[in-house]
């Protein structure tokens, strides 16, 4: 059974790296530019990436008091970046933005979700 997450705040540190993905993303600065137009990620569909970390946000904050909610956000999380990593890899484009930003991100992901449902 999937209770609530051990240690709440990582599930909401997760939340607010995402919270700041999605603000900057609004206007996308260089870096962010960069890494989308570098893996062809067509312009015109940026605003879906917007929406699916704003649906994260609003699943691991949610799930700090709803059991089960934080670990599928979270999991989603993970096969998002997941699936970055993957289309950085086929568009080798295996800069910093890979290194820093994507698996950063996972790692960070993966961590989350390890502690937070650890006794």
């Amino acid at each position: 059974m999937i209770l609530l997450p051990h240690v709440w705040w990582l599930p909401a540190l997760l939340a607010l790296v995402l919270l700041i993905d999605v603000v900057l993303s609004l206007r996308p600065p260089k870096f962010i530019r960069d890494c989308l137009d570098g893996v062809g990620f067509p312009r015109e569909w940026w605003w879906t990436l917007i929406v699916i970390k704003t649906t994260a946000v609003v699943g691991l904050v949610a799930g700090i008091w709803m059991p089960g909610v934080a670990f599928a956000a979270n999991t989603g999380v993970i096969i998002y970046f997941a699936s970055a990593a993957v289309a950085h890899l086929r568009a080798r484009f295996t800069g910093k933005e890979f290194w820093i930003n994507c698996l950063g991100m996972l790692a960070l992901a993966i961590a989350v979700q390890v502690l937070s449902v650890l006794p």
